[in-house]
């Protein structure tokens, strides 16, 4: 079509891959001029589904069970609709498409831009994780390129119910500060290339971004529990020091984190004269049920012998202290020469520091690989991927060398595919202060509407904001408000530059981060099967409250307030000395006060109680909620007894999921679900047969059953009256509501 041909492809009957390229040149989308490593084989992503084409005068069309892509064959410009004729998103009627011809680091390249006209009302999110503190990003320009506290994630999901997937690493401008036009602008590319997918609803969207990406593989179980951080432990034994304490003031605690400055040489996996023993003293934290993490940098000192051998076999990014993640040959030697031998010791996880990356020092930072040039390509076509394939080369090896302990990476930076590696993605340093505390929300929010289900935060803050005094009982308040918010991220884990971070280091709030650090333990059973929908269902864990009400309006531009699954929704209370906050409890649903239990109809907004020691919780009517025992450890009790809360007011669901708890036994099956079914018209609990086994699997099960209500099944302590006990031996049985 004039100086450019188009290619439209149909992947499955929701997702369609649009590519083009100026001046004649032929798309081919099954070989890319070059790689895109965040993409699944096409085999697997971009299987094909039937569809019909038809022509009529200046238009084409082609049409899937779910979408039809309209090409006005005159200008170019595409129009994607539903498969009964609704407007989801068009390409703009004049010149949509431009390319201009540019030269970045030496090599010819095509700036390109993509204009789309959205309509007067449609909300945008996704796109990675941003401080702006905005939710919705309409009416802004967001960049994407990878920085500390910045995340590059060119997936741009909309309130009409479809995703748009620009399908490049490059440097990018997202931009909608003109409200009849949403632009794509990119540094260097071939030519335009996009996945558009359509859900409608917002796990559908996310559904069809993984399916072309890759899918979340289960976490350890003891990652889900609560990690023990701060900028820095100096010895093993200090570790092993807190690690008693925690133990013998049963304070539920399953990891502890080995920051950086534990080497002699950064790069090499030398420990400094404060460390002994390494692997014994690792061992001797297995032994008290404790899992480690240590840090490790892609940033090396050039004095380290890692960093000698591979500059001396070109594996190294000239012009910067960072190996070449693109590099599969440099890959591998950064895992024999750093992570291999800490593997070895018995370390439980990796902390992949400055993953964006960052070179030299200080901190340098702001897509830094712009101007550089890597194996896979020019660092102008290539920005933003360092941090998959960094991560990704630290999985794959994991996987080569182990089947029975699961990949769990911590980093700092994330691409399209990351979510397929078993990495969590932290926010960076970011300060102590209400200020980025509140910011926090919406980064996270918008980062799993990006398709990444696991996100955590330094709770407290990295850089303290109040003179360093983590006494003041100003910033105490800060951290509680934070801890509140850190028990209902993915992940739950402390850090920040403090001298002491433990939970009895903030003696005036110690009480009650006990109470919420035992209320997450208590919910193990329930978030460890939120992972499995995760993994087996495409499902995400923090949910805005626009992914499960999209119809709502109201919810469109709320980014303090989620759901944790599909029964709580937690409301940060994000303003110093606040004692309450105004909460929106979404229509069509009655909701009931976590601690209290008594109900509203939902489509209102409420003033909830937020003394200092609450956040606001709420559960929507029809939740089952399994709760298990008071826990030091994730895995400790698995055998229950779980305590059921039915929400009453709903039909409703929900499957409890039980493995091995580690390894990658539940790929080839070996795990169990239990259906949980609340019949309202017949006021009856089902709790279904057993599907599924797995090595120690408990033949029996005891089930402490409660109706909710005002004063009975509320707060985070075991429920002081039970309706129903029930030893379930894996036969079905119904259980009635008097």
């Amino acid at each position: 079509m004039g100086k450019e041909t188009l290619r439209v492809v149909v992947c499955s009957d929701a997702a369609i891959h649009v590519v083009t390229r100026p001046e004649g040149a032929v798309p081919q989308d099954s070989q890319p001029t070059h790689p895109q490593p965040w993409l699944l084989p096409t085999d697997v992503s971009c299987k094909g589904a039937p569809f019909q084409f038809s022509r009529v005068g200046k238009s084409a069309t082609v049409k899937t069970a779910a979408v039809a892509v309209s090409i006005a064959l005159d200008r170019g410009n595409l129009t994607f609709k539903t498969a009964d004729g609704k407007t989801l998103l068009q390409e703009r009627d004049s010149v949509p498409r431009t390319y201009e011809t540019a030269t970045e680091n030496g090599e010819p390249m095509t700036h390109v831009v993509d204009r789309f006209s959205p309509d007067a009302t449609e909300a945008f999110y996704g796109l990675g994780q941003h401080q702006s503190g905005m939710f919705n990003y309409r009416g802004s320009t967001v960049e994407l390129g990878q920085n500390n506290t910045d995340i590059a994630i060119p997936f741009l999901v909309s309130s009409k119910g479809y995703g748009v997937m620009w399908n490049t690493a490059s440097f990018t401008y997202v931009d909608n500060r003109f409200p009849l036009e949403l632009s794509f602008d990119s540094m260097a590319s071939d030519g335009v290339d996009y996945f558009f997918v359509y859900g409608p609803e917002m796990d559908g969207v996310i559904h069809q971004y993984r399916t072309l990406t890759g899918h979340a593989p289960m976490l350890p179980r003891w990652s889900y529990g609560f990690i023990q951080s701060k900028d820095r432990y100096r010895s093993l034994d200090e570790m092993q020091t807190i690690a008693d304490r925690y133990r013998s003031e049963h304070i539920p605690l399953d990891a502890i984190v080995q920051d950086w400055f534990w080497w002699k040489t950064e790069g090499d996996p030398i420990f400094n004269e404060n460390y002994h023993d390494v692997a014994g003293d690792v061992k001797k934290l297995h032994a008290d049920h404790v899992h480690t993490m240590i840090s490790t940098w892609g940033l090396m000192d050039p004095q380290s012998q890692t960093f000698k051998k591979m500059d001396a076999a070109g594996q190294l990014i000239a012009d910067a202290h960072v190996y070449d993640a693109s590099d599969a040959q440099a890959r591998d030697a950064y895992w024999q020469g750093l992570i291999k031998p800490l593997f070895d010791m018995g370390w439980d996880s990796f902390w992949l520091d400055s993953a964006e990356p960052e070179e030299y020092w200080p901190h340098v930072g702001d897509a830094v690989l712009r101007d550089k040039k890597m194996a896979i390509g020019s660092g102008a076509m290539y920005t933003n991927v360092f941090p998959l394939m960094h991560n990704e080369g630290v999985q794959q090896h994991w996987r080569q060398t182990t089947n029975d302990k699961r990949v769990f990476l911590l980093t700092r930076s994330a691409f399209l595919g990351q979510q397929r590696v078993g990495a969590t993605v932290w926010s960076g340093d970011v300060y102590s202060s209400f200020w980025a505390l509140k910011r926090q929300v919406a980064a996270g929010l918008n980062f799993a509407l990006s398709g990444m289900p696991y996100w955590t935060t330094d709770v407290g803050g990295y850089h303290l904001a109040y003179n360093g005094e983590f006494e003041d009982p100003a910033y105490q308040e800060l951290y509680l408000r934070w801890f509140q918010f850190g028990v209902f991220c993915p992940v739950f884990r402390t850090h920040g530059h403090r001298p002491n971070n433990e939970i009895w280091s903030y003696p005036k709030i110690e009480s009650s981060l006990i109470e919420y650090d035992k209320l997450r333990y208590r919910m193990m059973p329930y978030i460890y099967s939120l992972a499995w929908k995760v993994s087996n269902d495409d499902s995400t864990i923090q949910r805005p409250l626009v992914m499960d009400w999209r119809g709502d309006p109201e919810t469109w531009n709320i980014g303090d307030q989620f759901m944790f699954g599909p029964a709580l929704m937690v409301n940060p209370v994000l303003d110093a000395g606040a004692t309450e906050r105004s909460v929106y409890l979404p229509k069509g649903t009655l909701w009931y006060d976590f601690w209290t239990g008594r109900t509203t109809e939902g489509g209102v907004h409420v003033q909830a109680a937020a003394p200092l020691e609450r956040i606001p919780l709420y559960v929507r009517a029809g939740s089952i909620l399994p709760l298990g025992p008071d826990e030091q450890y994730a895995g400790e009790k698995v055998d229950g007894p779980i305590e059921l809360r039915v929400y009453r007011g709903a039909d409703g669901s929900f499957n409890l999921y039980q493995d091995e708890g580690d390894g990658y036994n539940y790929e080839q099956g070996k795990h169990s679900t239990i259906s949980l079914v609340w019949s309202e018209a017949a006021k009856t609990l089902t709790i279904g047969a057993r599907s599924g086994s797995y090595a120690g699997m408990p033949q029996t099960m005891t089930f402490h059953v409660v109706w909710v209500r005002v004063g009975d099944g509320v707060g985070g302590a075991e429920a002081a009256q039970i309706d129903k006990t029930l030893v379930y031996n894996g036969t079905a049985v119904s259980l009635k509501a008097e």
